[in-house]
């Protein structure tokens, strides 16, 4: 392909014409008109309207790119390489249209990249189309600039509009930033001593990540960061104060991720920026950023992300434009008053002589402070409380006004400021702060199994575990989060590396999968297991001590919380409870549970160890009336666990758990009042009815499902996204049900992964509507064995607005010809066509056949299907309702349909509006008589 394509696009001649053509409509254009056009664009963008582009525009930017030069052209073009690739995959036919349109490429080169793509990702074909453009001339590199500014008329893509906005608004000036970032200032002889000392001690500090405490080991694994770290999803947000909260919980908080949806989202709507964009340019705000905000939920790699972005500015990769770069913890800092100079001499002591020449030059330096929602104070940015900020270095303050200082740029005018924090904090925040507001969004699915695979070293191990794992869902889902995939891995080890050819089961629900980390840890810990008493002693303790976290909001807990609760630190608890040195010398710690679910999952288990009625009645009132979802993991965990089989591995170190706290617990459940959740009054209702779903799933407890669900049941979750891990829990609660009346998933978005996890169970509905999912041929093979299931009860079933096509209709036939159930089959808005009727007839002329009801509205049936329908009904004996509305019957058949309505013994009722019929043809159609039949035209 390479030798053809260099030679098309160096063709002198392509140029030639393509200039000529932007010359002639190019007249008055100008660069200062384009940036204005530019501008208007992005107001549009703003307003989620798709840009206009008109020939005028992308001749204008043609004279605009014309002001670079080939080698300037060739450096814009490498930097903004990474974002040509990404919006590029985001529809690679449309581009090659365009590239096509455009004489970029010819019409041959095109279809052989779409049968490239076809053998590989579309990110490889991107990356292969950008690599041959950049390799062939200045000529098809300047001809991908055009095309991808002509595409703004189509897309309205953020990373698409943010280059081309980039390159027009701050071009020259982006030049001298890409040679700032890899080559730094020039600093004087000891200034540069200084910096060099700086980044050395930064790169020992970040170098290396702690992959946290593996079982049986006194001290967790080093791995070196440039070989361990997976990339992190990192987005931006549209709308800061709307979306902090809502948007982070929705998207990622475990149990509401859907991967497909929020992979989708990333590529049409959000700016997906690597790490070492932060602080280049933003479309949003229309500036060079100068506060960045990285927010995420807990868990999701803020600090790991941080950490490699300074390890890599240490190392001289990214940002050299920034002389130093000064990064502090929240928590580390967090009781303190203090100025920002002794705040920086006490993290850096060696910048002590040289902090007077390190901050003179403001725009220079880059502050990074992690975790502002360990913080125990909210930054003080409010107009009304500017009288309190910082105006020199050495003003004493709380670290938190030396930050609202910085931001707002009453101290050290000109600096950079990156801070990370959770969703929740954000909301009290004033949303002009921050001139770009950045979500982390986790692992997608090839970071997972990446992950997997370099914990686990062994190829095979790995795959069978990731296997496992995605099989599950609702362990796959958690594994979007980073701290989530190592409990993950850490409790699957045993299940897939057994010992003596012995391994244990690997776990099904969150609940099994944290009993699974701890008694893994409890193993594992020392040689030497200490008795029973002492080991529910220890988790007790432990148990208590998240509770009151949990039930007061702490996080980060002091010396004396652990004092209080008779936490005795050891190397054992460092499998749930991290060490945070407040300073060098270990003379002041703190402590924070390795993950916020480990310590919602102590908080509940205390409960069945050390059961206090007082204290139980009170965390489950919180938990009932809390409507802010923080109780959610927290209910899982207490359901889970009294689960016998559940909690059994625990019970081998710890004992037996409280009898009553389970009776309590299962009294909670079955108390839930489902039909109170759909009431139409509460439109968050049917999500409600899912999350008390995944407390019946934890619970293991058939009976009670089955008791509290009932038997005359109407589930209805019609428009409502359901994700996989959605569809595992609702196949269990089908599994626990006798029979369920009518169960309706329309427009649920569940496409042939969701049907297949919820098919064991569908045939015990009585009536199934699973229309407008996006459902295609390959999952009708699970409809059919639904139908096919010998105790099958469905009488109902409606498919219509899916992509079922002609293809499907034999199995289709197939199946139905051996279910004795169904009464009633809607397809309409499907791609039955005639071929697809044909094989349905064949069920419809069966002595056995059950149908009553067939309705086949706006399938493509045509006249040449009329005669084979009249023959097949006129021997069928029980169908009542024939809808044929909206299909493609005309005049020519007209006297099929007349003897089809007089001759068909059984129906009562047909529908025939909306074809091409004349209005004399429809007369004559409504005209005809028959006792008992209603003709509908």
């Amino acid at each position: 392909m390479r030798s053809g394509f260099t030679s098309a696009l160096s063709c002198p001649d392509t140029r030639r014409t393509r200039g000529h053509i932007w010359e002639g409509a190019a007249d008055g254009a100008s660069s200062h008109s384009l940036q204005e056009r530019q501008r208007h664009r992005g107001n549009k963008m703003a307003s989620k309207q798709r840009p206009m582009v008109t020939e005028g525009d992308v001749i204008a930017f043609s004279k605009h790119m014309d002001n670079y030069s080939p080698w300037e052209l060739k450096r814009l073009s490498e930097h903004f390489r990474p974002d040509m690739v990404y919006v590029i995959e985001n529809d690679i036919p449309i581009v090659l249209q365009e590239l096509t349109s455009r004489r970029v490429i010819t019409a041959q080169q095109a279809q052989d990249y779409n049968d490239w793509e076809k053998n590989h990702d579309s990110t490889g074909t991107a990356e292969k189309l950008v690599c041959d453009i950049f390799a062939v001339s200045y000529a098809a590199r300047l001809g991908l600039w055009m095309c991808l500014f002509a595409l703004q008329s189509r897309w309205a893509h953020p990373n698409l509009n943010g280059m081309i906005d980039e390159i027009i608004q701050n071009g020259h000036n982006l030049l001298q930033e890409i040679l700032l970032n890899e080559s730094g200032h020039n600093l004087d002889q000891e200034l540069k001593a200084c910096q060099i000392e700086h980044k050395a001690k930064l790169r020992d500090l970040t170098g290396m990540m702690e992959e946290n405490k593996a079982p049986g080991q006194p001290k967790g694994q080093i791995f070196p960061i440039s070989n361990r770290y997976v990339e992190l999803k990192v987005i931006s947000d549209r709308h800061f104060k709307k979306q902090t909260h809502q948007e982070h919980e929705a998207l990622a908080a475990a149990g509401e991720l859907n991967e497909y949806r929020l992979q989708r989202r990333i590529k049409s709507e959000l700016e997906r920026i690597a790490p070492d964009r932060l602080f280049r340019w933003c479309f949003r705000s229309r500036r060079i950023p100068l506060s960045v905000m990285v927010s995420g939920v807990a868990g999701v790699g803020k600090t790991t992300l941080v950490q490699k972005f300074i390890f890599d500015w240490a190392t001289g990769k990214h940002y050299q434009k920034f002389a130093f770069v000064l990064f502090f913890k929240f928590r580390e800092v967090n009781e303190e008053k203090m100025s920002l100079e002794s705040l920086i001499c006490q993290k850096y002591p060696r910048l002590q002589d040289k902090l007077p020449r390190v901050l003179e030059d403001p725009e220079k330096l880059l502050f990074v402070f992690d975790g502002l929602d360990e913080s125990k104070t909210d930054l003080k940015l409010s107009r009304s409380g500017s009288h309190e900020l910082c105006m020199n270095p050495g003003d004493v303050k709380p670290v938190t006004v030396i930050v609202a200082s910085l931001l707002k740029h009453t101290l050290l005018k000109g600096c950079s400021v990156l801070l990370t924090s959770r969703p929740s904090k954000l909301t009290s925040l004033e949303p002009g702060i921050f001139h770009r507001v950045a979500s982390i969004v986790g692992f997608l699915s090839k970071e997972r199994e990446r992950y997997f695979s370099m914990f686990f070293g062994d190829e095979r191990v790995s795959r069978e575990a990731f296997a496992y794992v995605r099989d599950s869902q609702v362990l796959y889902t958690l594994c979007y989060n980073p701290s989530y995939c190592w409990i993950t891995c850490t409790a699957l080890k045993p299940c897939f590396t057994p010992k003596a050819g012995k391994s244990q089961p690997a776990p099904k629900t969150v609940t099994q999968l944290f009993v699974s980390y701890v008694t893994h840890i409890m193993a594992n810990h020392t040689q030497e297991q200490p008795e029973p008493q002492r080991m529910r002693n220890t988790l007790i303790n432990v148990g208590w001590l998240a509770e009151y976290g949990i039930t007061d909001r702490i996080l980060v807990f002091q010396p004396h919380h652990l004092q209080v609760a008779n936490v005795e630190f050891s190397s054992f608890l460092t499998g749930f409870l991290v060490e945070n040195p407040q300073t060098d010398d270990f003379s002041q710690v703190t402590y924070s549970f390795l993950h916020l679910t480990i310590q919602e999952f102590f908080a509940a288990l205390v409960h069945y160890l050390d059961y206090k009625e007082d204290k139980f009645r009170d965390t489950m009132a919180k938990a009932r009336s809390c409507k802010e979802g923080d109780y959610e993991i927290f209910s899982r965990f207490m359901t889970g666990l009294s689960d016998p089989v559940t909690r059994m591995p625990l019970e081998k170190y710890v004992g037996k758990f409280s009898a009553e706290a389970t009776r309590k617990v299962i009294g909670w459940l079955s108390e839930m009042n489902y039909e109170e959740l759909l009431s139409p009054e509460d439109p968050k209702g049917k999500r409600k009815l899912m999350n008390v779903f995944n407390l019946f799933f934890e619970s293991r407890n058939k009976q009670l499902v089955c008791d509290v669900v009932g038997k005359d049941t109407h589930l209805d979750f019609s428009e409502l996204y359901l994700m996989p891990v959605d569809c595992t829990v609702l196949a269990y609660v089908l599994s626990c049900c006798e029979e369920i009346q009518r169960l309706t998933l329309d427009s649920c978005f569940i496409q042939n992964e969701g049907l297949e996890r919820l098919r064991p169970g569908l045939h015990k509905v009585r009536e199934l509507s699973l229309s407008d999912n996006d459902l295609k041929d390959d999952a009708m093979k699970n409809i059919c064995s639904v139908l096919k299931h010998p105790n099958c009860r469905l009488k109902d079933l409606s498919l219509g607005q899916n992509m079922f096509t002609e293809a499907c209709c034999t199995d289709l036939a197939s199946a139905l010809k051996e279910n004795q159930t169904l009464f009633s089959l809607d397809l309409t808005k499907n791609k039955v066509r005639n071929n697809g009727l044909y094989a349905l007839l064949e069920v419809l002329e069966a002595q056995q056949c059950k149908i009553q009801k067939l309705v086949l509205q706006e399938n493509g049936l045509s006249d040449d299907s009329c005669e084979r329908l009249c023959s097949a009904l006129s021997r069928n004996s029980t169908l009542r309702h024939l809808n044929l509305s909206a299909n493609l019957y005309t005049d020519r058949c007209a006297e099929d349909m007349h003897h089809l309505i007089l001759t068909s013994p059984s129906l009562t009722d047909i529908r025939l509006s909306l074809n091409d019929f004349s209005p004399d043809m429809e007369g004559h159609l409504r005209s005809l008589q028959r006792e008992g039949l209603k003709i509908h035209i």
